[in-house]
């Protein structure tokens, strides 16, 4: 049996995030959590390890940016591959990402087959 990856998603938008994580649990390969803040996605991203972290950018309080700098600023997480997943769709948001250590920067809607593969890619346990 082939383990499950583990996806976080963090993002203020639940019904968004709601949506996703049934597309992405449908398909039989991932085990998704959700976090509705910043705070609380970096307090999941420390205890359960996910594999890879779907990450919005506009939140109220701490924005993405914020919540990248905090995964990737801690050893414990830092390894961990995030994908930016946001309705920005400009220069200077993909260059932050990028400077940043994102792992990859999506626009949304995105297709979930496009998604996943995505997330295949850049997981760091593979397919």
């Amino acid at each position: 049996m082939i383990r499950k990856k583990k996806i976080l998603i963090i993002d203020d938008e639940e019904d968004f995030s709601h949506f996703l994580k049934m597309n992405l649990e449908n398909t039989g390969r991932f085990k998704v959590f959700t976090a509705v803040d910043g705070q609380a996605g970096i307090k999941i991203t420390q205890r359960k390890k996910p594999d890879v972290v779907l990450l919005d950018i506009m939140m109220p309080g701490m924005d993405g940016f914020e919540v990248l700098e905090k995964i990737k600023g801690n050893e414990k997480t830092y390894e961990i591959p995030v994908i930016m997943l946001t309705a920005l769709d400009n220069k200077e948001c993909r260059s932050e990402a990028r400077g940043s250590f994102a792992g990859e920067y999506l626009v949304k809607p995105v297709p979930l087959d496009r998604l996943i593969s995505t997330i295949d890619r850049v997981s760091i346990y593979g397919q």
